[in-house]
């Protein structure tokens, strides 16, 4: 971890991490700051960008995106130039959640969300096995979330 974080500034990163919507009166109280250094070192934290920014989470069975598919993709180059377009392209389509490059027999795996099946296959057909360079695709249908979070160990924090 950088230098720069001291403990209350790893505390505040925790507080965030659990409840981004939080007041800067009740994230000081949290961490035992005063509201003004408190929310000093929370513009600080943004700044110098440890913080992001701040989102909702939403639950995807309400807004009819409950269907989860994990889908391995080989590309059949891997040529900087191949790399490139893909990871430009895939970064267009809306229902990827994730992407990360991989090492070993798969290029990529994707983390996709679709309302159901039918949407998923036409996905997987008309856009995603589309994208540029893709090979191969392997798809991992998820039949039950057992953890899902955003929310990473800070060392060091209270």
């Amino acid at each position: 971890m950088s230098e720069f974080l001291d403990q209350k500034d790893r505390d505040i990163l925790k507080v965030l991490q659990k409840d981004g919507r939080i007041s800067i009166v009740d994230l000081a109280e949290c961490v035992n700051l005063t509201k003004s250094p408190c929310l000093q070192r929370l513009r600080r934290l943004e700044r110098k960008g440890y913080i992001k920014g701040y989102r909702a989470e939403l639950d995807p069975q309400k807004i009819q995106q409950s269907y989860l598919v994990y889908v391995q993709v080989k590309l059949e180059s891997t040529r900087r130039k191949a790399l490139e377009s893909f990871n430009s392209a895939v970064l267009e389509v809306p229902q990827v959640m994730s992407c990360h490059m991989l090492s070993g027999g798969y290029d990529y795996l994707l983390k996709i969300r679709t309302a159901d099946m039918t949407e998923f296959r036409e996905l997987l057909g008309d856009v995603i096995a589309e994208l540029p360079n893709v090979h191969q695709t392997i798809s991992f249908p998820v039949m039950e979330e057992v953890k899902d979070t955003s929310i990473m160990d800070i060392p060091g924090a209270s």
